[in-house]
């Protein structure tokens, strides 16, 4: 009988142990509306993080018992999966080493965890920081980085891969391969067209994302064709959606016309129906396309928005500020029509990122901010360019997707980003109001969590003071 009540005792007691064993997180964030980017539809959930990665989500009232280091009160805040801003550049040359790195605090003080580098001369200051915030040693968003960008002899940017033969090809693409870059960046000023064509076939042969820019000496049919994987800007899309693009390519490849002269000869022969053909071929080869709208918006408008009392200036040294002075000269000496030309193109790429969207073309928030673009601000200018695709028409929800959701994608990164899901990685942004109702609520930012690492409110504020002045 002793035996007997020593062993129900004891059942009890592991039972005891066993009903109190709690679950251990990092990080749990209670309460909070989970933003589905593939519905739009809004739930409220508990969010349990570990290891930098969402382990589980839970109603609250189901959550059962568990223990954590931080807990966020997130009642009444709206959760999204961390921004991305999917065209940046970190450039400028050694001199601006440092004031690139600063951007790193911009993107992180404005929920953006992940950036898109799209080639710049940086490359290995780029990846000594990707290793330092992948460590955790260094705080800012993800790097995706192409490295340096592929053109022809003597390109614009430094720090280019010129490519003249084939050999040239295949030797860049080693290049990028062994750093290694995660996509393939081409540009247009000097690379011919025959090499820009073969750069993107020998890259998918590779499996390499591809993307850029697209000489106009080639028609936008043949760089689908290729294997291109997004469309930067919207120049080559307006040139793919012309009835005379044949006609105008022939001219450029003759040398009858520059790029310039060739925009208003395919804007005025805009074409639905070409167009249409054109965004089909677009969707069937599953091609992105990079608007970059708000850049656009600003650099056509230097001559009448004075941007010398900037809030975000003051976080831009004396060097990048410089490299300002390119573009703005060139404005104030175009003449006047090149300025009203400028313009109209703007609103018409405005309205074509709307026909682009209701197409169903895959669209990538991109705000091309860096050095030598403007007034074009890192971290606050990909807000400004989801704001500019909904003033033209686009939903608050498809805008959000082009950040985010639509870029995990677009570089195969959708196993570990893009959504709030259970196994993914905890990169995350808490906003005070509702984006759905207001695209401008993405700048109400609450708490950015990268990786598990919560930044509160105030440690944002923290993060956008430490970039003041240097």
């Amino acid at each position: 009988m002793r035996n007997l009540t020593f062993l129900l005792y004891l059942a009890l007691v592991i039972l005891s142990c066993s009903q109190e064993k709690k679950e251990q997180f990092d990080v749990v964030i209670q309460n909070g509306k989970i933003i589905d980017l593939e519905t739009g539809n809004i739930s409220v959930k508990d969010i349990f993080i570990s290891d930098g990665r969402i382990k589980k989500l839970s109603d609250s009232i189901i959550a059962g018992p568990f223990e954590t280091k931080h807990t966020i009160d997130a009642k009444g805040k709206y959760i999204l999966p961390g921004f991305w801003d999917n065209h940046v550049h970190f450039r400028g040359g050694d001199s601006l080493i440092g004031a690139n790195k600063t951007f790193l605090n911009l993107f992180i003080a404005n929920g953006i965890t992940t950036v898109r580098d799209a080639g710049g001369d940086l490359t290995t200051a780029v990846l000594k920081w990707r290793k330092q915030i992948d460590k955790g040693n260094l705080i800012g968003p993800k790097i995706f980085t192409s490295g340096p960008k592929i053109d022809g002899a003597e390109g614009t940017w430094a720090g280019s891969l010129e490519v003249e033969t084939e050999a040239d090809v295949r030797k860049a693409l080693d290049s990028l391969q062994s750093i290694p870059s995660d996509f393939v960046k081409l540009y247009d000023s000097s690379i011919s067209g025959e090499n820009y064509l073969k750069t993107i076939a020998e890259a998918e042969k590779r499996n390499l994302i591809t993307s850029g820019h697209m000489p106009f000496t080639v028609r936008l049919e043949e760089t689908v064709d290729s294997g291109i994987d997004a469309i930067e800007h919207l120049y080559y899309i307006m040139k793919g959606c012309a009835s005379n693009e044949k006609d105008v390519t022939e001219q450029l490849q003759r040398k009858e016309i520059g790029f310039w002269d060739a925009m208003p000869l395919l804007m005025g022969n805009y074409q639905d129906s070409t167009a249409q053909k054109t965004f089909t071929h677009l969707k069937e080869n599953n091609v992105y396309v990079v608007p970059t709208l708000h850049i656009g918006k600003t650099l056509s408008y230097l001559d009448e928005v004075y941007h010398g009392q900037d809030e975000y200036l003051n976080y831009m040294n004396d060097g990048i500020i410089k490299t300002y002075e390119g573009r703005i000269n060139r404005v104030l000496n175009s003449s006047e029509k090149a300025i009203a030309d400028r313009k109209a193109l703007d609103s018409f790429f405005g309205k074509l990122t709307n026909t682009l969207d209701k197409a169903g073309v895959g669209l990538l928030a991109g705000s091309d901010s860096g050095a030598y673009n403007s007034y074009t601000y890192p971290g606050i200018s990909l807000h400004k360019e989801l704001q500019e695709m909904v003033a033209n028409g686009i939903s608050p929800l498809n805008a959000l997707r082009t950040s985010a959701y639509n870029g995990a994608k677009f570089l195969r990164q959708d196993a570990g980003y893009g959504s709030i899901s259970e196994g993914k990685i905890a990169d995350l942004v808490l906003l005070d109001a509702n984006p759905l109702e207001n695209i401008a609520h993405t700048r109400k930012i609450h708490v950015v969590v990268k990786e598990g690492r919560p930044f509160s409110k105030e440690q944002l504020s923290g993060l956008l003071n430490n970039g003041v002045g240097q």
